[in-house]
């Protein structure tokens, strides 16, 4: 038997199948459409992405050589907050809101200037500051936007909730994504107190019921099971957002362990037996199963930079048949520090959130000079999300002795050594492959008593594949070229403030 978890990203949809061991049998993937209709608007459509669902779980089964029978639970992750609406009888009411869409700045601004602490008691109650795509703010926009569509709605999910109520029929959300909403960090749930804030507390029987991460949610449907080839009856876990689930997957479930996600976005991390609150107005805290909790720091676009690199600037790799090896070789050819040539890696609507807060910085090139080529401006966006993960790290108030990095930049043996050199700190590269399915995968598992706890199964799943330890060489260059980031970091920054003042 083995346990199948599914995750879904902001454009990709996976789905991955463990043994009890943890080791990963086989893997599926489904590119889908993210949609910007209007400016800072991030949507993706819903039956689509049911849609590629169903598509990765026969994959993954025909790659396995097995039958839906053979599945013993399954557990479900994905891009946290947003809104997903659903009308009584289940049908999508609109397209779902991502977590990086911007239509509630504006909102959030005109409560800003009328009460200038409004962020900063969001932050005491969920211990983050709030983005943009949270699903409280989204959900206000929605009712003060599309009232029509609010007044026919049943229930607002986050993605992967929608998901597991198309599998079960069932509809719930877990603690690790509903803090963030925002809600109450300390109590790992929702927050009265933040409702009424937003003003959504007649609104409140739109939210679905919270249930711990590994609890069964229900059981695949007949209708579920006709589309997909899993048998009728299987359990499905409640899960948890994509953050708790990568944490978990890579073995990394442990007070004190330190992470960097480095996916689309890129998040980095310690865990925490108590929840921290420092520093004040800056950073995440996210709830983690198993009594624990995780202060971090993100930014906001992690290997969508190099995406965006690909497009705009080396169209030409990116029709080489593997573009991300032929990027490494072309930043590999420039010397450590671009020749001197800056990338500040803020490529997203929402600005950034670590080291600092600014709803407006952008991504920027700086100091060019006339003899950089492609190869500097290349390595100089890879060092630049090295630089902004060093950044996240000394934010903390906690100190990593080393830090586990996953997701889709931990496959680069160039990038991850970049990482180590920068940071000054031994990176450890776990085994496997998709992490964010095989934290879900563990907590289905876990729900089904395959294991005694979920610490316990993310335990069992820790295994280095490799180290990557900092060389003592590139320590000055590093750090004169990360010195050099952070002044052009500080004046982007100040920016806005300097340009309204001209006004």
């Amino acid at each position: 038997m083995v346990l199948l978890g599914l995750d879904a990203g902001t454009s990709v949809i996976k789905a991955a199948l463990f043994g009890r061991d943890g080791r990963q049998r086989a893997a599926a993937s489904r590119r889908t459409t993210v949609s910007h209709p209007h400016p800072a608007w991030s949507e993706s459509d819903p039956e689509t992405a049911w849609a590629a669902t169903v598509a990765v779980i026969r994959e993954v089964l025909a790659a396995a050589g097995i039958d839906g029978s053979a599945v013993a639970a399954i557990g479900v992750t994905g891009a946290m907050v947003g809104a997903w609406v659903i009308d009584a009888d289940g049908r999508p009411l609109r397209p779902g809101i991502l977590w990086d869409d911007g239509r509630s700045q504006p909102w959030i601004e005109a409560r800003l200037a009328a009460d200038p602490a409004f962020l900063s008691r969001i932050f005491a109650s969920s211990g983050s500051v709030m983005q943009q795509g949270c699903t409280l703010p989204v959900l206000r926009w929605l009712l003060d936007h599309e009232p029509g569509v609010m007044a026919r709605a049943d229930c607002v999910f986050g993605c992967k909730d929608y998901l597991r109520f198309r599998l079960t029929g069932r509809r719930a959300a877990d603690p690790t994504e509903t803090a963030v909403a925002p809600g109450d960090a300390r109590a790992q749930g929702r927050s009265e107190a933040m409702l009424e804030l937003f003003r959504l507390g007649p609104h409140r029987h739109l939210l679905p019921p919270v249930l711990p991460s590994e609890a069964i949610a229900g059981a695949v449907t007949e209708a579920a099971a006709a589309e997909t080839g899993l048998r009728p009856g299987t359990p499905v876990a409640i899960g948890a957002g994509d953050v708790a689930a990568s944490v978990i997957g890579s073995g990394g479930l442990a007070a004190g362990s330190a992470c960097t996600v480095l996916g689309t976005t890129c998040l980095n991390g310690v865990v925490l037996d108590a929840p921290s609150f420092a520093p004040p107005d800056l950073g995440l805290l996210f709830s983690l199963p198993g009594g624990l909790w995780m202060r971090s720091m993100v930014n906001v676009a992690g290997t969508s930079n190099l995406d965006w690199v690909l497009r705009s600037l080396c169209p030409d790799l990116a029709r080489d048949p593997d573009p991300y090896a032929a990027l490494e070789a072309l930043a590999a050819a420039a010397p450590p520090g671009a020749g001197g040539a800056v990338y500040l890696p803020y490529l997203s609507e929402v600005g950034i959130i670590a080291p600092a807060v600014s709803a407006t910085a952008r991504a920027q090139f700086a100091d060019l000079a006339p003899g950089h080529g492609r190869p500097e401006l290349v390595r100089a966006v890879y060092e630049g999300l090295a630089y902004a993960i060093r950044d996240c790290f000394v934010a903390m108030a906690e100190r990593p002795a080393s830090v586990l990095l996953s997701g889709g930049g931990g496959r680069s043996r160039f990038w991850s050594q970049m990482i180590a050199d920068v940071l000054g700190l031994p990176v450890e590269i776990p085994d496997g492959g998709e992490y964010g399915a095989c934290g879900a995968a563990l907590l289905a598992g876990t729900g089904i008593g395959w294991y005694p706890s979920i610490g316990d199964a993310s335990r069992r799943v820790r295994r280095v594949r490799r180290m990557h330890r900092p060389d003592p060489a590139l320590r000055e260059v590093y750090e004169a070229a990360w010195r050099r980031f952070g002044r052009h970091r500080d004046a982007l920054l100040r920016m806005p403030a300097a340009l309204s003042d001209l006004s």
